[in-house]
């Protein structure tokens, strides 16, 4: 959703099979000591972003691969190129995993070609309504599907698409997060962009029950360039992107769809369903959408399994401090100038089987963390949120 938006990790039991020529009590002693070994090893994980967990989790991903052949945006889904596409996860609550799991099911698949982006995604709901019909309406007043898309992976300048069951599109772009002081571009419309919807049913009619309604965009990549270089993305990279589901509680009054209010007299918070969870109540971290990775290769090749960059787990450090630094001001009014004063004392970090430095520059007013594992890449990101890499490390 453009302004607001609405998954502690799923706990697994571990189960454990003994074959035995040993005594019980020896079973015993094995069973106790490797539960005592899984709890300290999972402390030991979380206690390096303690309180953040949520906000560090990794993003889910998912491989896009190149068709020569476009399927026609009419937003029935039955062309033969969506016939081998696979499905994202269905969707969950924007929170968290953990969160109660969303009442109608949300999926999404994308496919690319030389031009652009194509996404289709499936919404079930036996209620399908929308009254919004004009153009960059705010349409998540209704229940609609979101899309939103950083190509550079630095959180800023990104965009988001909007569109509900009438087929209304609200597509806006964003110089930065309205965390860090921004507003929507929402006089940004996408140049050459395409979108569809079919309805399983009969829209805004509370008599009967629906089986849902389906999306199919094309995002050209050139209506992808503001702030941006333009250009078709080459086999191997990877950009961020996450979808959104918003779903109004309602009644019916008169034949119409009516949203349900509290005591308060307001609007009942929507529900908000994404593909993968963002950690809190907000769709504007773009650090943590998903990781988008194109492919020419084909869908059967073993080489499509794709790997996150080592870069992001560093970074996770770097987001760490940042979501300190913000508790920080909130609270002082003033950034913390020293990583101590959050409570980082730690700065030679093990990462993987890599070394990396960890350390901060800082006013009252401002500051960039930095990582490295080698320096020769340096990773920082700054009060503003904005990420950036340096080739080598200055002198």
């Amino acid at each position: 959703m453009f302004k607001l938006a609405y998954s502690f990790k799923t706990k697994k039991i571990l189960k454990m099979t003994v074959h035995t020529f040993y005594s019980k009590n020896k079973i015993s002693l094995l069973v106790f000591s490797f539960l005592i070994i899984s709890v300290i090893s999972r402390s030991s994980a979380q206690s390096r972003f303690a309180g953040k967990e949520e906000l560090l989790s990794t993003p889910k991903k998912y491989t896009v691969f190149f068709n020569s052949e476009s399927p026609k945006v009419d937003g029935k889904l039955d062309d033969v190129v969506w016939k081998n596409v696979e499905w994202t996860e269905n969707f969950k609550d924007i929170e968290a995993e953990r969160m109660p799991i969303p009442t109608w099911n949300t999926r999404a698949k994308m496919t690319w070609d030389d031009k652009g982006l194509y996404i289709a995604a499936e919404l079930i709901d036996p209620n399908v309504w929308a009254y919004l019909k004009n153009y960059d309406d705010i349409v998540f007043y209704d229940n609609d599907f979101e899309v939103f898309i950083d190509p550079d992976n630095d959180t800023h300048r990104y965009y988001e698409f909007e569109v509900n069951a009438l087929n209304t599109m609200f597509d806006l772009f964003m110089p930065k997060p309205y965390r860090n002081g921004s507003g929507a571009m929402i006089s940004y419309n996408a140049p050459g962009m395409k979108w569809a919807v079919d309805v399983q049913g009969t829209i805004n009619n509370p008599s009967d029950i629906d089986k849902g309604w389906t999306v199919e965009m094309f995002i050209p990549f050139w209506a992808l360039t503001i702030g941006n270089s333009s250009k078709v993305p080459a086999d191997g990279d990877f950009w961020r992107i996450n979808f959104s589901r918003v779903q109004w509680k309602t009644e019916i009054k008169d034949g119409r769809y009516v949203k349900l209010k509290g005591d308060d007299g307001k609007n009942l918070p929507e529900y908000n369903w994404v593909w993968s969870s963002q950690g809190l109540i907000n769709m504007h971290y773009p650090e943590r959408w998903a990781y988008l990775h194109f492919s020419k290769k084909g869908s059967g090749d073993s080489k499509n399994s794709f790997n996150i960059p080592y870069s992001e787990e560093q970074k996770k450090h770097l987001w760490y401090v940042y979501y300190l630094q913000q508790d920080f001001y909130q609270k002082n009014g003033s950034y913390a100038t020293d990583l101590r004063q959050l409570g980082i004392s730690e700065l030679d970090l093990q990462i993987g089987d890599k070394k990396n430095r960890l350390w901060m520059e800082a006013t009252t007013h401002q500051f960039m963390v930095f990582i490295s594992s080698d320096e020769q890449e340096v990773f920082s990101v700054n009060n503003e949120g904005l990420v950036q890499m340096k080739k080598k490390l200055p002198k």
